[in-house]
């Protein structure tokens, strides 16, 4: 039997992006998806929120490695007590005023499990639903951006947004966890390496 280090095998498990875009999301404490926790079966790759124009830029570049398989945006829901899961995005500017992309399709659907997320939070006790109604937020365009950068093809990268209640905290943080599991049940773990 060939004995070789733990630390010398690669880590097969697929990336996937977090990114709490508005700085000001409250998901910190001792269960903070942030610290030493990752999904069952994945790899979490933190993103630091920034410009919406420069976050967009850096989300869709560590879409393209190939190892890096899913990303979930989080941003507060507005004037809302639940966990809402966006389910699309519309090609709009960030003030609203004109379309993103000219040529671009008017909608581009989410490509994360929604409705799994929706009943995983559900099935813990947290009021959670599913929204269409995109707004012309940092959210919606994050997501747009982000979206339409994905290939058309059936092993694209699955993306999706959280927006959380304004109360932040333990509930954010075990939403956050427990969406993350559920689209890392999605997640194929990377093909190994060929021997040399």
């Amino acid at each position: 039997m060939l004995d070789t280090p733990a630390d010398a095998q690669p880590d097969l498990r697929p990336g996937l992006v977090l990114c709490a875009y508005e700085a000001d999301v409250d998901w910190s404490g001792e269960d903070s998806p942030s610290t030493d926790w990752a999904p069952p079966g994945a790899r979490l790759i933190p993103v630091e929120a920034d410009a919406p124009e420069t976050l967009a830029r850096t989300l869709v570049e560590r879409l393209k490695d190939p190892a890096c398989r899913a990303a979930l945006l989080i941003g507060r829901a507005t004037g809302v007590d639940e966990f809402l899961i966006q389910t699309r995005a519309e090609n709009r500017v960030l003030n609203g005023k004109g379309r993103l992309v000219p040529t671009g399709p008017g909608v581009a659907r989410a490509t994360a499990p929604a409705l799994e997320m929706a009943q995983t939070l559900s099935e813990a006790g947290l009021s959670a639903q599913l929204s269409s109604e995109p707004g012309s937020d940092t959210g919606n365009y994050l997501l747009y951006r982000v979206l339409s950068s994905l290939p058309d093809d059936p092993e694209a990268p699955l993306v999706g947004l959280l927006r959380v209640p304004d109360e932040g905290g333990a509930a954010v943080t075990r939403a956050i966890r427990l969406a993350t599991e559920a689209m890392a049940r999605h997640l194929s773990p990377l093909p190994r390496p060929r021997a040399a």
